[in-house]
């Protein structure tokens, strides 16, 4: 046995890897969370998670058509739990199927927007994706920033 490692070795693969030129900034990471079930109660509509994905790939490809640019990542099913507390003392809980997008303003594609570009994207994207799965409340996160978009609050 040879320990050449040749060509088609992985290790030798790997060599072949270098850093992409303007590649290199700061990571901007995002996430959206959306809840599956539609409205409040438990007998809602639950949606699957394609509903999602066809949802942000739409406004993707409009975007892009626009000559704009668009944000990428990548949709996980989870599930949120939660807890209250009831007024007669007692305490509630819950859970809710959602879908989480979360992904990174990648340097090389988008570095030159500003992180308030960004922001309105992930707004814009979140928004999309409430209407579509019957949502109020969506869940947005970008770099070390919060925030909750609510359907029926005004600015």
């Amino acid at each position: 046995m040879s320990d050449d490692p040749g060509p088609g070795n992985p290790a030798q693969q790997a060599l072949k890897y270098a850093v992409v030129a303007g590649s290199r900034g700061p990571r901007r990471d995002f996430k959206v969370t959306v809840g599956l079930r539609e409205g409040w109660d438990a007998e809602g509509r639950v949606y699957d998670i394609s509903e999602a994905v066809r949802t942000a790939r739409g406004w993707m490809r409009r975007r892009v058509e626009a000559g704009l640019p668009a944000l990428s990542g990548m949709f996980t099913r989870g599930e949120v739990t939660y807890a209250w507390p009831r007024p007669d003392g007692s305490v509630g809980s819950d859970r809710e199927p959602v879908a989480i997008f979360s992904g990174e303003a990648v340097h090389a594609y988008l570095g030159g927007l500003l992180d308030a570009e960004i922001e309105i994207m992930l707004n814009e994207l979140a928004a999309e994706l409430g209407a579509a799965l019957g949502q109020e409340r969506l869940y947005v996160s970008f770099c070390d920033r919060a925030w909750i978009l609510d359907a029926g609050a005004e600015d």
